[in-house]
């Protein structure tokens, strides 16, 4: 009976735990349905940089640097530089072809936030008159007013800033939409709200900007875990700075097609929002106590997810348990409504399919075109619960590259 006593007390403490979380997440959403104030047009212009990392992308880099040469921004103000490393195939010369500048990485390299610490290390010794940079990855489209839209951030006092992270192919496959939908999540849902709500957004891996003195501020790129973006993200919190959402300034980002592409990459991402956790989550605290920050507890809830999930798990496993022995249980909150969205499989479905469908709504996207992806989202996340357990055990994993295949122009999407 003790036993039984003790497993009915983790099951409502677990359950406490996952109502609070969620209910947040909830109430911030929320505020996403606002539109935010965009930022004001000023005449004064920046000198920008698009840095670009680079790995065997020959077949997509052609048009990424194409639709920047395209920016609606004077083309004295800003430069294309390209850093290809450990590239087996031709993308070096695609991209100088298509009018980019070329830095050759003269380091050795294991990802991408290591290309950024040597471009950034290489651009501040001899090239050092840039105000801001804007870093997109090889795959990338961007529309022709990015730049003139994060002039207008950085004029109004933004030192950071997130575009709009738009995708490329959200019909390819069911997992290329379950990935677009999942954007459109951190796009509306979180980047949106926070702006509403005046908090910090997060970066998303492409399609931002940093200005140079914060850059200087900072040290340089020192990011050293798995999740690059994410890391920069804690590292901005910490020193104060506000990442800006900038939802004009789209850019178009190439997803997964395939189960394995989709599972290295959220591998990867695993592996880094853990990496992420263990580092900072102590000075994140520290700031959110003495500082009074909600940006860090913002940040921490963020970092918590994968655990979060995994805490669901073994309370649905504990719930399961009880329910084949016929013990009695009490979960909290003890309603009807909780045990069905959260403990089980047809209210848990429902409600992840609502959540995308409303997403799908808010970013004024095709409801009928991203059918398949609403429908299967369920098993999208449902599918971390196996990554984020394997990711427990690996404190690393090597970068494996997504080949990059659709060769898209701005016309074509």
């Amino acid at each position: 009976m003790y036993f039984i006593e003790v497993i009915t007390k983790f099951l409502w403490v677990f359950s406490f735990l996952l109502a609070l979380y969620a209910v947040y997440y909830v109430i911030t959403s929320v505020f996403a349905i606002k539109k935010p104030r965009p930022f004001k047009q000023d005449g004064h212009k920046h000198r920008f940089a698009a840095i670009i990392a680079a790995r065997n992308e020959a077949q997509v880099i052609g048009n990424l640097v194409q639709s920047l040469k395209e920016q609606d921004y004077p083309t004295d103000l800003f430069e294309i530089i390209v850093i290809p490393n450990n590239c087996t195939d031709n993308t070096k010369e695609v991209a100088e072809e298509a009018g980019a500048t070329i830095v050759h990485c003269t380091e050795k390299v294991k990802s991408k936030g290591e290309v950024l610490a040597f471009a950034f290390d290489y651009i501040f010794k001899r090239k050092d008159h840039f105000d801001a940079f804007c870093i997109f990855d090889a795959d990338n489209l961007v529309e022709p007013n990015f730049l003139k839209e994060m002039n207008n951030a950085l004029c109004s006092g933004a030192k950071v800033a997130q575009g709009y992270r738009d995708s490329k192919n959200p019909m390819d496959s069911f997992i290329s939409s379950c990935h677009s939908i999942y954007y459109y999540c951190v796009d509306g849902l979180y980047n949106r709200a926070r702006s509403v709500l005046g908090l910090s957004a997060i970066i998303t891996g492409t399609g931002f900007m940093v200005s140079a003195d914060t850059l200087k501020q900072l040290g340089g790129w020192n990011t050293r875990t798995m999740t690059e973006d994410l890391e920069f993200s804690a590292l901005c919190t910490l020193k104060g700075i506000n990442i800006h959402w900038v939802p004009e300034a789209i850019v178009y980002d190439e997803q997964p097609i395939t189960i394995i592409q989709s599972w290295n990459q959220r591998m990867r991402w695993s592996i880094g929002i853990q990496q992420c956790f263990r580092a900072y989550i102590k000075p994140l605290v520290l700031n959110a106590v003495h500082r009074k920050s909600i940006a860090s507890v913002d940040l921490i809830l963020l970092f918590l997810a994968p655990y979060m999930q995994l805490l669901s798990l073994i309370a649905l496993v504990l719930s399961l348990g009880m329910t084949v022995f016929n013990i009695k249980y009490k979960l909290f909150p003890q309603t009807d409504i909780f045990f069905r969205l959260f403990m089980s499989f047809d209210g848990s479905y429902l409600s992840s399919t609502i959540i995308a469908g409303f997403a799908v709504m808010l970013e004024k996207k095709s409801i009928r075109k991203m059918i398949l992806g609403i429908l299967t989202s369920w098993f999208f996340i449902v599918s971390w619960i196996p990554i984020n357990v394997i990711c427990l055990f690996r404190k690393s994993t090597d970068w494996k590259q997504i080949e990059h295949t659709r060769k898209l122009s701005l016309d074509d999407i």
